[in-house]
């Protein structure tokens, strides 16, 4: 089968967020996505600037070595520009930007990432992450502490450890080469898609190889029909046969020119469009970095240790209260069980039996109480058959009156 090469870049602002902080391009060797954070029109900034000074790396090499230099170069100088644009618009500290980028080396890939922002290979019918995402929660699942379905939930899951933006002057960028093939399809994507849209769908779009665009269509669509809340970008990379030219596209904010004065309105989200959406994990808290990632992240894990504690600690409680409840509850019912009174036999006597003729498991909730000392052979068929199927239960006022009439009936005496 021969594969015909193809690339594609779809970027929507979602339907919560009133403007687009993501930044993607496509051009003839690099394909780069961008997602900006930092309040205000800083996402904007940052994904665009940095978008914009990496492109300048679309360009052929010879040599795996060269591309993976020139990546770094182009990635550090974002960060530069970045740091000089918050000195000379203070309004625009904190900002920051991932950055997910491969740049294609003959039948190689040259891979940068930094952020959480996600690049996937879809090979010979199977999806793989290929990057590893630099934020709190998953160095909580390499660590072992949480499992991923529990960081998809995780309320510091919107932490970054690693990121470009004026927080870092030297930030640890992962770069490496892998080997492509025709057939190849990459994904290069926001995680306002990847926390959305679960890795089984993505592969089932991947799959189904319609053109680059109609698969970027799709997966932006799928996330729309599941809230999203969150920017959605996504770069759709198909290896072919040969590399063909093509005209370079940039979408999202880097798509405008730059704007400082802008300032993003906050977004309400109403309960009625949120229940008109499959439920999701939302972020809470929009993306941002952490200084001082190291003292952060021990920080944070004793803070959920913490937690953690105080949860075992109230379900403890909560288990106690629910004991002592149920306690409480059995022992009223049997204090109350205790003031009733039932007429039965010891085969031989008519006996005053104290409770109900009842049992939990092997207790018993009756006792005797009183032998009236009425022989059954003395009681007419009547009398001796209620017994015999007791009769109660009563006060013990009641239970009296009814073995003086018995009595009266067996002419032992008593009243009438």
């Amino acid at each position: 089968m021969e594969y015909t090469a193809d690339s594609a870049a779809v970027s929507h602002v979602g339907k919560v967020r009133s403007n687009n902080q993501d930044s993607a391009y496509i051009g003839n060797h690099l394909f780069v996505v961008a997602d900006g954070m930092g309040g205000h029109a800083g996402g904007d900034v940052a994904s665009a600037i940095a978008l914009q000074r990496i492109l300048k790396a679309d360009t052929e090499y010879s040599t795996i070595e060269e591309a993976q230099s020139a990546l770094q170069s182009a990635i550090a100088a974002a960060n530069g520009e970045l740091a000089e644009t918050v000195f000379e618009h203070p309004e625009l500290t904190g900002m920051g930007t991932t950055v997910d980028a491969i740049s294609i080396v003959g039948d190689q890939v040259v891979i940068a990432h930094i952020g959480d922002s996600r690049i996937y290979l879809y090979r010979d019918g199977e999806l793989s992450q290929i990057t590893t995402d630099h934020t709190f929660v998953q160095r909580l699942v390499d660590s072992g502490r949480i499992t991923p379905d529990e960081a998809r939930v995780h309320p510091r899951r919107s932490v970054l450890m690693r990121v470009l933006g004026d927080v870092d002057s030297a930030p640890e960028v992962d770069t490496f080469a892998m080997t492509t093939k025709p057939g190849d399809r990459w994904l290069l994507c926001s995680d306002g898609l990847s926390d959305f849209v679960d890795d089984a769908d993505i592969e089932k779009i991947l799959a189904e190889r319609v053109s680059a665009k109609a698969t970027g269509d799709r997966l932006v669509k799928l996330t729309l029909d599941h809230g999203a809340p969150d920017n959605v970008t996504a770069v759709i990379l198909d290896i072919g046969e040969t590399l063909p030219e093509r005209k370079p596209v940039i979408v999202g904010s880097a798509s405008k020119p730059l704007s400082f004065s802008e300032v993003a309105p906050k977004q309400r989200t109403g309960l009625i469009p949120a229940m008109l959406h499959s439920v999701r994990p939302s972020p809470a808290n929009p993306s941002h970095f952490e200084s001082d990632a190291e003292d952060y992240l021990e920080e944070l894990i004793e803070e959920d240790a913490r937690r953690a504690k105080r949860r075992r600690l109230a379900w403890l409680a909560g288990i106690v209260v629910i004991i002592l409840a149920i306690g409480l509850a059995l022992l009223g019912a049997y204090s109350w069980t205790q003031t009733r009174y039932y007429l039965g036999s010891d085969d031989d006597t008519v006996v005053i039996f104290q409770g109900i003729q009842q049992s939990v498991g092997p207790i018993s909730l009756s006792s005797e109480f009183e032998d009236t000392g009425i022989p059954l052979s003395l009681l007419n068929v009547y009398d001796r058959q209620r017994i015999e199927q007791t009769v109660g239960p009563e006060g013990l006022a009641e239970i009296r009156e009814t073995v003086e009439r018995i009595k009266s009936r067996s002419g032992l005496g008593g009243g009438s």
